[in-house]
């Protein structure tokens, strides 16, 4: 028995949709499972607006067009990120200034956050790792305090909550992923949401290429040309249409990963309490949408030994991000600080399998496997 560390899944309906969305004579974008897409993110998580995108870095990189991102301007934000939420910005021209993590779990340190901010601040970007939130109203307060824009990189958020407000709401830009190892999944897609009423229009024209072609299938123009900045970003709705029947299975695609994700916890608890490996923290203000499940080693080494003896064991585990201020594109841009903690996840987390088809007996023994590497059993 070979576990593998993810695998899509298909929950009925998907190639119905496709087929419908073929009959239907519309294949390119923004068509009717788009727009079900859509319908479905305003209904059930108090979007202003939104748009799907072909992943969650056409989503950040339509934020930094519309933050108006220019040469100079600096974006605050974690290190410890996947390389697309600073390629959205450095492609605008912006220099990044990164923060380190939390000792006790990889969102952003907010306790040094304003000591990065200069006047030459534009914009702070979120990442709420695992799905995990950070503390939004802190972090709203230093932004406005500060005439800063933030986005919510949410793309590991969906149906995740801060305070009932769902994680992609609250900043004034939010993006979402649904790649294959997200949750709820397309291959590769996005979302944009717009929760500020500046970025409504603009957003629209932005997505459509530049032009104000929706405005003019609406009616609200007599003909439609290139009026801004924009480039391709809206997907086809072929992928819209596998997208919307992943949507309408949420309940049970969540209620399955709590379900595993709960497991793991259950028997891998005992490894906290001896302190062997600290387990995912969820504050008091955050809801767990069950993304991932990771353990935080305390070397290194013991880190790779413990993949390696999975592997033995024939499950995949892996590790995450690698810090970003050390990589080789940007090491020698970085303005020296040490990030102890983002260095410390870099070579210290691993993530388990968590994936809708995988089964509580085998989330029980990828945890026993563990317990074994421990000499725990």
């Amino acid at each position: 028995m070979y576990i593998s560390f993810n695998r899509p899944y298909l929950c009925g309906k998907e190639f119905t949709y496709i087929q419908d969305a073929i009959e239907r004579g519309k294949i390119s974008g923004n068509g009717h499972y788009t727009k079900l897409c859509h319908q479905y993110f305003t209904n059930h998580y108090n979007l202003k607006k939104c748009l799907l995108t072909s992943s969650c870095t056409d989503a950040l990189e339509m934020s930094a067009i519309l933050l108006n991102i220019q040469p100079g301007d600096e974006v605050i934000m974690p290190s410890y990120t996947f390389v697309s939420t600073a390629n959205a910005f450095i492609l605008r021209g912006a220099k990044i200034i990164f923060a380190d993590s939390m000792q006790s779990m990889p969102n952003m340190d907010l306790n040094s956050l304003e000591d990065l901010i200069t006047p030459k601040t534009k914009a702070i970007v979120v990442v709420h790792y695992a799905g995990i939130a950070n503390d939004m109203d802190r972090i709203m307060k230093i932004a406005l305090d500060n005439n800063i824009y933030v986005i919510e990189d949410a793309a590991q958020c969906v149906d995740s909550f801060y305070k009932n407000k769902a994680l992609g709401s609250i900043g004034h830009l939010g993006a979402f992923s649904f790649h294959e190892t997200k949750n709820i999944i397309c291959g590769e897609g996005g979302l944009l949401s717009i929760n500020d009423d500046q970025f409504t229009d603009r957003s629209e024209v932005i997505w459509e290429k530049g032009t104000n072609r929706a405005a003019f299938f609406r009616g609200e123009v007599d003909k439609y040309g290139w009026v801004d900045l924009g480039s391709s970003f809206l997907p086809s709705e072929v992928v819209s249409a596998f997208l919307y029947a992943q949507l309408e299975n949420l309940k049970a695609i969540q209620k399955k990963r709590i379900e595993l994700w709960d497991k793991y916890y259950e028997v891998l608890e005992r490894l906290e309490a001896r302190e062997l490996a600290v387990l995912p923290r969820i504050p008091e203000y955050a809801t767990n949408n069950a993304h991932m499940f990771y353990l935080i080693t305390p070397t290194g080494a013991v880190r790779d030994s413990l993949i390696e003896h999975l592997k033995k064991n024939n499950v995949n585990a892996v590790f995450h991000y690698q810090s970003l201020h050390k990589s080789p594109y940007f090491n020698d841009k970085h303005d020296g600080r040490v990030l102890s903690s983002a260095d410390h996840f870099s070579d210290c987390l691993i993530r388990l399998p968590l994936y809708f088809d995988l089964t509580l007996e085998q989330t029980t023994y990828i945890a026993n496997s563990i317990l074994d590497f421990y000499k725990l059993k």
